[in-house]
């Protein structure tokens, strides 16, 4: 699948801001299924300096720095990429018991996985994060799903099936700052909460997992045109499975991400992967506006 992207943030403030200082995690990431072609950055008013590095979880990051008084901020990122079929695990990662997964990630372990580079790169995401914790409540929660002795990957699909099916989306429940423990007991929020939840509940019980940003095509309904702006950014993760690698699942629809997912980058949480964020001098109140689409090209 080939897709042209374009994401505009606009910031419309109520007094001057003199200068800002700003970060875009806007730019789409090169995967072994994901190529990004052309992208590029339109910045309103033009900044001052800009330029682009990775983070350290490999995220593309744009820097940008305002010095002209104004009191509107527009950014627009505009990229053309193309998707294939993701690999699907096999082997012994399919099979193996989620408890020998969660043992071979120990230091101690004398497995041969245990030593790898990606594994170890993996317990990073086994700590807890500025958004997500782990917690007795979370660990009973996905324990549902990983029973003694369960294949490690019947497991994860049961557990991102039984979010799917027992939580509600409701877009007007939560905020950035709703902790997982409310999602958890009211069952309802939206998909930055449910992968959040998805990932402490992981990570409650030992297994390694990460927070996912990015977007997923979406088709109007039958006979009727696609709204420009319509589409909005989306979040799922990824959690490992040692001797094979980091599988994506996303709860908010109870599936596994295929060629319609466009991923941008990931970390710990949402706040490693904030699509823009900064510092500025002024501002006063601001309104926030922003838009999205995601157009497949033939």
């Amino acid at each position: 699948m080939k897709y042209q992207l374009r994401h505009t943030t606009r910031y419309r403030y109520s007094s001057a801001v003199t200068l800002s200082q700003n970060e875009a995690r806007l730019l789409p990431r090169n995967l072994d299924w994901q190529r990004c072609t052309q992208t590029r950055l339109t910045i309103t008013p033009a900044p001052q300096r800009q330029h682009e590095r990775r983070d350290f979880f490999g995220n593309r990051v744009a820097y940008f720095a305002i010095q002209d008084i104004h009191d509107t901020l527009e950014v627009t990122a505009h990229s053309l990429v193309t998707t294939e079929a993701r690999p699907v695990p096999e082997g012994d990662a399919c099979t193996t018991r989620w408890e020998a997964a969660v043992e071979q990630l120990t230091p101690q372990s004398q497995v041969s996985e245990s030593n790898d580079a990606d594994s170890q790169e993996a317990r990073l995401f086994t700590l807890d994060s500025p958004f997500v914790h782990h917690s007795l409540e979370l660990k009973q929660f996905a324990l549902e799903s990983f029973t003694a002795q369960r294949p490690l990957l019947e497991a994860i699909l049961d557990f991102n099936q039984r979010i799917f099916t027992d939580f509600q989306y409701d877009p007007g429940f939560s905020t950035l700052a709703t902790p997982v423990a409310e999602v958890l007991q009211q069952k309802k929020g939206v998909c930055q909460d449910f992968a959040h939840l998805a990932i402490g509940a992981l990570r409650s019980i030992g297994l390694p997992a990460r927070y996912v940003s990015g977007y997923l095509e979406t088709l109007p309904p039958p006979g009727q045109q696609k709204l420009v702006g319509a589409d909005a950014s989306h979040a799922w993760l990824s959690v490992f499975m040692p001797g094979w690698g980091w599988l994506d699942i996303d709860p908010t629809n109870g599936s596994l991400p295929d060629e319609r997912y466009l991923t941008l980058g990931w970390g710990r949480d949402y706040g490693d992967v904030t699509p823009l964020k900064g510092v500025m001098n002024g501002g006063g109140a601001h309104e926030l506006q922003v838009e999205v689409d995601v157009t497949a090209v033939t």
